[in-house]
């Protein structure tokens, strides 16, 4: 595993909330995140295990054949203690920009508050002359599609967008970001040990986006199952194919400084809503 601790480090511009450096590896610059110690004893403000889920999120993504923003899991040693941290390295540059969809939702309409309302999000792609509104919502429901097999319960508007080439002025959907929130990062070792299996299924069936339906939270497998969007029924059909579960279990697996406990739950609450994705597609296709 890499270890960042010597790595030439820069001010940080990186916004949220966990910990976090901006450190230049091997002439790249990345956005590494930390756990932090203090928001661990309170585990309803943030995320203990949010490296793994960061790296495993972002690299199925990237097996299913998405352009994905580059995770390295590694080390930061810091007084003494070693910490497990992921890197995320900087896609953007001089001729790059990063446009979060929250600034083309405030740009778009200025008469209305956007947040995570499904129908004014997709209002939102709609409107907006700049985009090409067909190819977003593809990819936006593309995103839904392996977000909901991950169980990312915090896509908002800000953990996604669109990049500008600021020589051509080509717009074009950005590499996937942000996935920290998948994986319940929440629940730590010991009360993994303690699940029984209709618990662990209860967890990936029951998992919600922050995306809302008329004020309620999506509950994705429910949404899915339900085959009522044929836009997401479309995205299942383009996106399962290219979801391979043995390498993506083969994947966890090797992850290195994670229990066996925790791969073994990784493995089982994606098995459960692969299953479920896989039903709507031999339905649909």
């Amino acid at each position: 595993m890499i270890d960042f601790t010597n790595c030439k480090e820069e001010l940080n511009s990186y916004k949220g909330s966990e910990k976090k450096k901006t450190l230049i590896y091997e002439g790249k610059k990345y956005l590494v995140k930390f756990p932090d110690p203090i928001r661990e004893k309170n585990k309803n403000i943030s995320y203990i295990n949010n490296a793994f889920s960061e790296y495993i999120g972002s690299n199925i993504f990237k097996m299913a054949g998405f352009p994905t923003q580059n995770t390295i899991l590694g080390i930061y040693k810091y007084n003494e203690k070693e910490k497990i941290v992921c890197a995320c390295e900087d896609f953007t540059d001089l001729n790059k920009t990063l446009y979060e969809f929250e600034n083309l939702a405030l740009s778009t309409n200025p008469d209305k508050k956007i947040e995570t309302e499904l129908s004014d999000i997709l209002n939102v792609l709609d409107e907006n002359k700049i985009i090409n509104s067909t190819n977003t919502k593809e990819k936006f429901w593309d995103m839904f599609i392996i977000d909901s097999l991950i169980g990312n319960t915090d896509r908002h508007n800000g953990n996604w967008g669109f990049l500008l080439d600021n020589k051509t002025n080509k717009i074009e959907f950005a590499p996937i970001y942000d996935c920290g929130s998948c994986l319940n990062p929440m629940i730590n070792d010991d009360e993994i040990e303690k699940l029984k299996a209709n618990e662990i299924k209860n967890l990936a069936i029951n998992c919600y986006s922050c995306l809302k339906e008329n004020g309620k939270k999506i509950n994705y497998m429910t949404y899915i199952r339900d085959t009522k969007n044929k836009e997401c029924d479309k995205a299942i059909i383009r996106v399962f194919k290219n979801i391979n579960i043995d390498e993506i279990n083969k994947f966890i697996d090797e992850v290195s400084y994670m229990s066996n406990n925790r791969k073994e739950f990784y493995k089982k609450i994606i098995n459960e809503r692969y299953k479920v994705i896989e039903e709507v597609y031999k339905k649909e296709k």
